[in-house]
Protein backbone atom coordinates (compact mmCIF):
# COMPACT_ATOMS: atom_id res chain seq x y z
CA UNK A 1 0.00 0.00 0.00
CA UNK A 2 0.95 3.60 -0.30
CA UNK A 3 2.49 6.04 2.22
CA UNK A 4 0.44 7.15 5.09
CA UNK A 5 -0.65 10.36 5.44
CA UNK A 6 1.17 12.63 8.16
CA UNK A 7 1.12 15.92 6.47
CA UNK A 8 -2.78 16.89 5.02
CA UNK A 9 -1.63 19.68 3.19
CA UNK A 10 0.95 19.20 0.37
CA UNK A 11 0.09 21.84 -2.05
CA UNK A 12 0.90 19.23 -4.66
CA UNK A 13 -2.67 19.05 -6.22
CA UNK A 14 -2.90 22.88 -6.92
CA UNK A 15 -1.89 22.37 -10.02
CA UNK A 16 -4.89 20.31 -10.85
CA UNK A 17 -3.48 16.95 -10.24
CA UNK A 18 -3.32 14.63 -7.67
CA UNK A 19 -1.47 11.20 -6.62
CA UNK A 20 -2.40 7.83 -6.86
CA UNK A 21 -1.25 4.81 -4.88
CA UNK A 22 1.62 3.88 -6.83
CA UNK A 23 3.07 7.45 -6.77
CA UNK A 24 1.61 8.61 -10.72
CA UNK A 25 0.06 12.02 -10.93
CA UNK A 26 -3.04 12.35 -12.43
CA UNK A 27 -5.50 15.38 -13.96
CA UNK A 28 -8.61 15.85 -10.44
CA UNK A 29 -11.17 14.86 -13.37
CA UNK A 30 -9.14 11.76 -14.62
CA UNK A 31 -12.37 9.33 -14.41
CA UNK A 32 -10.25 6.85 -12.07
CA UNK A 33 -10.27 10.40 -9.49
CA UNK A 34 -14.20 10.26 -10.19
CA UNK A 35 -14.75 6.98 -9.45
CA UNK A 36 -12.83 7.28 -6.53
CA UNK A 37 -14.54 10.43 -5.19
CA UNK A 38 -17.94 8.57 -5.76
CA UNK A 39 -17.18 5.60 -3.39
CA UNK A 40 -15.27 7.71 -1.05
CA UNK A 41 -18.89 9.92 -1.07
CA UNK A 42 -20.98 6.72 -0.64
CA UNK A 43 -18.66 5.32 2.45
CA UNK A 44 -19.38 9.09 4.22
CA UNK A 45 -22.73 8.53 3.20
CA UNK A 46 -22.94 5.47 5.36
CA UNK A 47 -21.06 6.65 7.47
CA UNK A 48 -24.25 9.29 7.88
CA UNK A 49 -26.89 6.33 8.06
CA UNK A 50 -24.85 4.69 11.13
CA UNK A 51 -25.07 8.08 12.99
CA UNK A 52 -29.00 7.25 12.86
CA UNK A 53 -30.22 4.96 15.43
CA UNK A 54 -30.79 1.75 14.07
CA UNK A 55 -32.70 -0.73 16.23
CA UNK A 56 -31.23 -3.64 13.74
CA UNK A 57 -27.73 -4.10 15.42
CA UNK A 58 -26.98 -6.85 12.44
CA UNK A 59 -27.92 -4.30 9.74
CA UNK A 60 -25.54 -1.82 11.76
CA UNK A 61 -22.43 -4.52 11.49
CA UNK A 62 -23.03 -4.92 7.97
CA UNK A 63 -23.04 -1.33 6.66
CA UNK A 64 -19.78 -1.58 8.68
CA UNK A 65 -18.05 -4.15 7.15
CA UNK A 66 -19.66 -2.61 3.76
CA UNK A 67 -17.32 0.87 4.63
CA UNK A 68 -14.27 -0.95 4.96
CA UNK A 69 -15.24 -3.18 1.81
CA UNK A 70 -15.37 0.30 0.40
CA UNK A 71 -12.10 1.47 1.30
CA UNK A 72 -10.67 -1.63 0.09
CA UNK A 73 -12.43 -0.68 -3.27
CA UNK A 74 -11.32 2.54 -3.26
CA UNK A 75 -7.54 1.52 -2.89
CA UNK A 76 -8.16 -0.86 -5.71
CA UNK A 77 -9.12 2.18 -7.64
CA UNK A 78 -6.36 4.18 -6.03
CA UNK A 79 -3.63 1.71 -7.28
CA UNK A 80 -3.68 0.46 -11.04
CA UNK A 81 -3.50 -3.30 -11.06
CA UNK A 82 -3.74 -3.83 -7.58
CA UNK A 83 -6.98 -6.38 -6.73
CA UNK A 84 -8.42 -5.94 -3.13
CA UNK A 85 -12.48 -6.89 -4.02
CA UNK A 86 -12.56 -11.04 -4.99
CA UNK A 87 -16.02 -11.87 -5.88
CA UNK A 88 -17.04 -13.30 -2.73
CA UNK A 89 -17.17 -9.75 -1.19
CA UNK A 90 -20.01 -9.97 -3.97
CA UNK A 91 -21.37 -13.29 -2.54
CA UNK A 92 -21.09 -11.84 1.06
CA UNK A 93 -23.74 -9.34 -0.51
CA UNK A 94 -25.99 -11.80 -1.90
CA UNK A 95 -26.63 -13.18 1.59
CA UNK A 96 -26.62 -9.80 3.48
CA UNK A 97 -29.33 -9.73 0.45
CA UNK A 98 -31.28 -12.84 0.97
CA UNK A 99 -31.39 -12.13 5.15
CA UNK A 100 -32.87 -8.62 4.86
CA UNK A 101 -35.62 -9.58 1.51
CA UNK A 102 -36.52 -12.78 3.53
CA UNK A 103 -39.52 -10.60 5.60
CA UNK A 104 -40.13 -7.89 3.03
CA UNK A 105 -43.72 -8.32 1.31
CA UNK A 106 -43.02 -8.39 -2.52
CA UNK A 107 -43.33 -4.97 -4.04
CA UNK A 108 -46.52 -4.48 -6.35
CA UNK A 109 -45.74 -0.88 -6.86
CA UNK A 110 -42.66 1.32 -6.80
CA UNK A 111 -41.33 3.00 -3.81
CA UNK A 112 -40.32 6.70 -2.96
CA UNK A 113 -37.50 7.03 -1.33
CA UNK A 114 -38.88 8.12 2.43
CA UNK A 115 -40.15 6.55 5.68
CA UNK A 116 -37.75 6.94 8.64
CA UNK A 117 -34.82 9.24 8.01
CA UNK A 118 -32.53 6.08 8.08
CA UNK A 119 -34.25 4.56 5.41
CA UNK A 120 -34.63 8.11 3.04
CA UNK A 121 -30.94 8.41 4.05
CA UNK A 122 -30.36 4.46 2.66
CA UNK A 123 -31.80 5.67 -0.72
CA UNK A 124 -29.28 8.40 -0.72
CA UNK A 125 -26.33 5.80 -0.16
CA UNK A 126 -28.10 3.58 -2.70
CA UNK A 127 -28.26 6.84 -5.55
CA UNK A 128 -24.49 7.42 -4.59
CA UNK A 129 -23.95 3.69 -5.35
CA UNK A 130 -25.37 3.81 -8.46
CA UNK A 131 -23.23 6.89 -9.17
CA UNK A 132 -20.42 5.34 -8.04
CA UNK A 133 -21.37 1.81 -9.99
CA UNK A 134 -21.77 4.75 -13.30
CA UNK A 135 -18.10 5.89 -13.10
CA UNK A 136 -16.68 2.59 -12.06
CA UNK A 137 -18.32 1.63 -15.94
CA UNK A 138 -16.73 4.52 -17.33
CA UNK A 139 -13.38 4.00 -16.25
CA UNK A 140 -13.65 0.48 -16.69
CA UNK A 141 -14.20 1.37 -20.91
CA UNK A 142 -10.87 3.46 -20.73
CA UNK A 143 -8.67 1.36 -18.43
CA UNK A 144 -8.76 -2.01 -16.67
CA UNK A 145 -11.20 -2.56 -13.76
CA UNK A 146 -11.33 -6.07 -11.86
CA UNK A 147 -15.09 -6.82 -12.37
CA UNK A 148 -15.46 -7.69 -9.25
CA UNK A 149 -15.62 -3.99 -8.52
CA UNK A 150 -18.59 -3.46 -10.33
CA UNK A 151 -20.04 -6.72 -9.39
CA UNK A 152 -19.55 -5.49 -5.54
CA UNK A 153 -21.29 -1.72 -6.87
CA UNK A 154 -24.10 -3.34 -8.10
CA UNK A 155 -24.63 -5.69 -5.58
CA UNK A 156 -24.54 -3.28 -2.67
CA UNK A 157 -27.13 -0.24 -4.68
CA UNK A 158 -29.64 -3.26 -4.33
CA UNK A 159 -28.71 -4.44 -0.82
CA UNK A 160 -29.48 -0.44 -0.06
CA UNK A 161 -32.79 -0.52 -1.23
CA UNK A 162 -33.89 -3.41 0.19
CA UNK A 163 -32.10 -2.59 3.80
CA UNK A 164 -34.13 0.85 3.72
CA UNK A 165 -37.35 -1.12 3.17
CA UNK A 166 -36.22 -3.45 6.20
CA UNK A 167 -35.36 -0.46 8.28
CA UNK A 168 -38.77 1.14 7.30
CA UNK A 169 -40.65 -2.24 8.38
CA UNK A 170 -38.86 -2.49 11.17
CA UNK A 171 -40.20 1.31 12.53
CA UNK A 172 -43.46 0.01 11.64
CA UNK A 173 -43.28 3.10 8.75
CA UNK A 174 -43.77 0.53 5.87
CA UNK A 175 -42.94 1.68 2.16
CA UNK A 176 -43.68 5.00 0.57
CA UNK A 177 -45.58 3.59 -2.40
CA UNK A 178 -45.72 5.52 -5.53
CA UNK A 179 -49.23 6.89 -7.22
CA UNK A 180 -49.38 7.18 -10.97
CA UNK A 181 -49.89 11.12 -11.25
CA UNK A 182 -52.51 10.19 -13.48
CA UNK A 183 -54.73 7.97 -10.64
CA UNK A 184 -54.39 11.23 -8.46
CA UNK A 185 -56.71 13.49 -11.21
CA UNK A 186 -59.52 15.19 -9.03
CA UNK A 187 -57.67 15.00 -6.46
Amino acid sequence: MANRLSVIVTRTGDDGTTGLGDGSRVGKDDLRIAAMGDVDELNSTLGLVLAEPLADARLAADLRRIQHCLFDLGAELSIPGYVALKEEHARDLDACLAHYNATLAPLKEFILPGGTRAAALLHVARTVCRRAERAVVALGRAQTVHPPVRQYLNRLSDLLFVAARHVNQAAGTGDVLWKSPNSRVGE
